[in-house]
């Protein structure tokens, strides 16, 4: 990690590629608490309204209204009532495509992401989007933080790019719609990757009656 910050033109390309490229490279989040930074070892890709698992496909909304403005930009949105997940928004200002970030390996601040998952083992410290987000201390509001700017709070850092010989792709996790999209992005044989979950769909509780 040489500690440049990533540019906005890194972003300014197609989700596709943009995500692939990203492993490897350093999210870095700086709190009160002190600065966690996690080595990118999992992404997925989002092609906006192209893109019907994508949050943006049927437009903008309150809630993704940041995916729609200018690349290089942190989405962040709540699931399941519990968890905060992170998108970086990349490609050209409006087309609204992000890259989820699924897993990483903490490279500084371990102490820090150690007091805010005091269960966890090393290894799973950022080892799925919500662990990610908790060790690096995101929540609602760093929604719409710009990683680009040099100093600011959050940044994506230079670090070694990925060997190309070891980046695998597949479908991205628990989604329902365009389920055969090949948009996730792993290092293969990083123990910090998350295991693949298929989407499953939730089932509905009869309602039996007697009479």
């Amino acid at each position: 990690m040489d500690g440049a910050v990533l540019s906005r033109e890194f972003f300014d390309g197609p989700v596709e590629e943009v995500a692939p490229a990203l492993l490897g490279h350093v999210i870095s989040h700086r709190t009160p608490e002190g600065e966690v930074a996690a080595r990118l070892t999992e992404v997925e890709a989002y092609a906006g309204p192209l893109d019907p698992a994508s949050h943006a496909y049927r437009g903008p909304t309150p809630r993704n209204e940041v995916m729609f403005g200018p690349p290089g930009h942190v989405y962040v949105y709540f699931t399941y009532g519990m968890h905060f997940c992170m998108n970086l928004v990349c490609g050209p200002d409006g087309t609204s495509m992000a890259v989820l970030l699924r897993a990483g390996e903490i490279i500084a601040g371990e102490d820090v992401a150690r007091a805010r998952r005091p269960r966890s083992t090393v290894r799973d410290l950022a080892r799925g989007p919500a662990r990610l987000c908790q060790a690096l201390g995101v929540a609602r509001e760093q929604n719409g933080l710009d990683v680009c700017a040099p100093g600011g709070a959050m940044t994506v850092l230079r670090g070694e790019p990925a060997d190309p010989a070891l980046i695998r792709n597949g479908p991205r996790t628990g989604v329902n719609g365009a389920k055969e999209i090949p948009w996730r992005f792993w290092i293969e044989g990083d123990p910090t990757v998350s295991p693949y979950r298929p989407h499953v769909p939730r089932q509905r509780r009869k309602i039996t009656t007697e009479g």
